[in-house]
């Protein structure tokens, strides 16, 4: 849900009064720059929204912060796998919604239908820029993954959820919709008739249910400890190839018969014979880790 439809709501029942400015004021001051933090090992690089507090709830700081991570992964060819993860009891518990009210009180709202990041606009972005990251994305999730946390869940390519965590698509509760890539990502993975059920009537559903649904690609007690296991053996294979495969695959869904055959074959002729192809025959061959070149396109 974006800052803009709070705003509306907020005003709607009169809350711009003196003492919301200095509320205002008093959030916007304790706002930090740490909200997402960013480690990389073994060429994983491990992201943890940082706001324990608040359940990791996203106000304007980290919706920043994670913009900023987003490009610091993108820019380091080092990093070929992303584990995604919350900090303290929770994923992600949705949006702030005192943090969006502040926000609209130091600047005009915004227009949500502005395209600022492509074809997305900021809120957009924060989630789909983890689907569209050239490598792949597991999303370590427990506690809760509410509205805006359960979209930013289904940015990732992977989902390892505990099975006692509530999630939901909140966003109708408030009478609205949810409006952070959420209406393209849950199909991808979510029978149409379940996205409309759980959005209907903005059910809690467990992590268990949610592999059942298809929210989840699989249920660990660990979710974290999984996560990093997967994303490091991830790494460990050829990234030319990998990010190639995620390049197709995101494709996919928007291309016909012949373009999708043309665009693995595009792929396919792209990888034979290079150096990390050939390090991947040579590593299998001789029954040892591969030593790949880290790659961007």
């Amino acid at each position: 849900m974006s800052f803009f439809v709070w705003y509306q709501i907020l005003t709607y029942r009169n809350l711009k009064d003196s003492l919301c400015s200095c509320l205002v004021r008093l959030i916007i001051a304790c706002m930090t720059t740490e909200r997402v933090t960013l480690t990389v090992e073994n060429h994983v690089g491990i992201v943890h929204l940082n706001r324990p507090e608040k359940m990791n709830a996203l106000d304007p700081a980290q919706f920043e912060a994670i913009l900023n991570v987003a490009d610091k992964i993108n820019g380091d060819a080092r990093i070929r796998a992303v584990v995604l993860a919350g900090a303290g009891k929770a994923f992600c518990s949705g949006l702030d919604v005192m943090a969006a009210f502040a926000a609209t009180q130091a600047d005009a709202p915004q227009d949500i239908q502005a395209r600022t990041h492509g074809i997305t606009n900021l809120w957009q972005q924060v989630v789909w820029q983890w689907h569209a990251m050239q490598v792949p994305v597991i999303a370590a999730v427990h506690g809760v993954a509410f509205g805006a946390g359960l979209q930013m869940m289904m940015g990732a390519d992977i989902r390892i959820v505990a099975p006692d965590t509530k999630l939901s698509i909140m966003e109708l509760k408030w009478g609205l919709v949810p409006d952070m890539s959420g209406t393209l990502l849950f199909r991808q993975s979510v029978r149409d008739d379940v996205i409309r059920l759980l959005t209907y009537t903005h059910r809690v559903f467990s992590g268990t249910d949610a592999l059942g649904y298809g929210f989840a690609t699989e249920v660990s007690e660990t979710p974290f400890e999984t996560a990093v296991a997967l994303a490091t053996e991830i790494a460990s294979k050829s990234p030319t190839a990998v990010i190639k495969a995620k390049k197709l695959f995101n494709a996919a869904p928007y291309l016909n018969e012949a373009e999708a055959f043309m665009a693995e074959s595009v792929a396919q002729e792209a990888l034979i014979g290079g150096k990390n192809q050939l390090e991947a025959i040579f590593a299998g061959m001789q029954k040892r880790p591969g030593n790949f070149e880290d790659y961007r396109e």
